[in-house]
């Protein structure tokens, strides 16, 4: 990461806390009900505690709360790339899964909070999913635990990088 992007980094940090008090503000901006580019649902047998142990563990998922809140929305993931791109992952009570790729809120705030550079990546999702997404619709109750963390993806981007260096050696063995 360049000095600028480190001073961003550090911003974000001091704002995190209070960011879902910020984000009360701008709610009226914010569009009703579920974001584009639907991935597909929920595999019948799979529980959303199993789902979000395979993101975190195998792709480095996590969580990701300087995001809307879709209505119905039981899990918001990110998977960093880099300071300036994610892919973010939504999971609703009825068990379908969207995603997207886009800019980080951290790097470019505004581009971010009007979606711009927001593009569908449901290949890559499916892949990142594996046998936990369906294609034909199943419909789960899922209730969002907040009883238990959801692992930080929150200034992370070093982690991020040995993570992806870790599982490209992984997956050349």
């Amino acid at each position: 990461m360049n000095f600028w992007q480190r001073l961003k980094q550090h911003m974000w940090k001091e704002l995190y806390p209070v960011f879902p008090r910020i984000e009360k503000l701008f709610l009226p901006f914010h569009e009703k009900g579920r974001q584009r580019y639907s991935v597909g649902w929920l595999a019948p047998g799979r529980t959303l505690e199993e789902l979000k142990n395979h993101l975190h563990e195998v792709w480095g998922f996590g969580n990701h709360f300087v995001a809307w809140a879709d209505d119905d929305q039981v899990l918001s993931w990110r998977k960093l790339t880099s300071f300036s791109q994610q892919y973010h992952l939504r999971v609703y009570n009825d068990g379908e899964i969207r995603g997207h790729f886009e800019y980080t809120p951290e790097a470019h705030p505004v581009d971010h909070f009007i979606e711009k550079g927001e593009i569908d990546k449901t290949e890559d999702f499916k892949k990142f999913l594996g046998e936990f997404v369906v294609s034909e619709k199943y419909i789960s109750h899922l209730v969002r635990d907040v009883a238990l963390p959801d692992p930080d993806s929150e200034l992370t981007f070093e982690e991020e990088e040995r993570f992806e260096k870790a599982h490209e050696k992984t997956s050349h063995e």
